[in-house]
């Protein structure tokens, strides 16, 4: 289904407001250079810096992609990033800002953004891992051209709730559902890792548009590099200033009601995707679904 971004524009407005009203406002993150936080993962040839390291470009061909991940590792925090999108036919690529541990039974949080034919909408795929399990995939549109201009992207982590963020917007909500059976990410700290690769075996439309290599290079944008988050090692089991940040404080151990309504307002007339709604993959509901206004 295509929803042109001139038509979804106007309806933005209703969103926008909800954002100039929320409590609980995001501490805003402060413009650093790349090197700061950040290094090359693999094919740092393929990134290219500009304005001083305050902006790089991955470049994708049809001989690799690219990606960097962050210098530390992190147990709860926000962590956000400016991207601008591939622009034109991007279908069969993705680019992506996600959060991950290292281990076999990893957590992982997921920002996906895949690529369309020219003229078709970006889609954003969310997911949340915990022990080594994720199929919890949801697929929203976007009310705005991702391509045009830059917009930020985050994701509030702390010990009650991991929301994901498109310019403070919370698009997605993951509660911490341990009494219900359901594991959450509060012991392994991760990286935070951004790419652009080529994923054409199921990235648009199931795989079946695959990509087109005459139009290479793609070029995703990036900037806004600062971690706000507690850096902790690998081997930590905890944040040593747990409950001391200011994502712990009660503000951010749930969204308010404009959020929800916010919240709502992207449910209604921008998911084509979730998994809890999937009878072909759960027969019975999982049981956070509920709990993070899934339904």
């Amino acid at each position: 289904m295509a929803v042109p971004y001139t038509r979804i524009f106007y309806v933005c407005l209703f969103g926008l407001f909800f954002k100039t009203v929320i409590g609980g406002a995001l501490r805003k993150p402060i413009d650093v250079p790349f090197h700061r936080n950040y290094v090359p993962t693999w094919a740092a040839e393929h990134i290219k810096y500009l304005n001083g390291g305050n902006e790089v470009q991955l470049y994708l061909d049809k001989y690799s992609g690219t990606g960097f991940q962050s210098k530390g590792t992190y147990l709860f925090g926000h962590f956000s990033m400016q991207m601008k999108l591939v622009p034109g036919d991007s279908a069969g690529t993705v680019t992506a800002f996600y959060l991950s541990s290292t281990n076999s039974e990893h957590d992982e949080i997921d920002f996906e953004f895949l690529g369309n034919r020219t003229g078709q909408p970006y889609i954003l795929q969310t997911n949340v891992f915990t022990g080594g399990k994720g199929d919890r995939e949801q697929r929203i549109y976007l009310w705005f051209d991702p391509t045009k201009d830059y917009h930020s992207y985050s994701v509030l982590w702390n010990m009650y709730q991991i929301v994901f963020f498109v310019d403070d917007v919370p698009i997605r909500v993951f509660k911490n559902s341990k009494d219900l059976g359901v594991r959450y990410p509060f012991n392994q700290p991760m990286k935070i890792y951004n790419s652009l690769w080529n994923a054409d075996d199921w990235a648009t439309r199931g795989g079946l548009e695959k990509t087109d290599w005459s139009k290479a290079p793609f070029v995703a944008s990036y900037r806004s590099f600062h971690i706000d988050g507690c850096e902790a090692s690998v081997e930590a089991k905890y944040c040593a200033t747990q409950g001391m940040r200011w994502w712990d404080q009660k503000e951010f151990q749930d969204l308010d009601g404009p959020q929800y309504r916010s919240l709502s307002w992207v449910r209604q007339k921008y998911t084509i995707y979730n998994y809890c709604t999937d009878r072909s993959r759960y027969s019975v509901m999982p049981p956070e679904c509920h709990r993070d206004h899934d339904v």
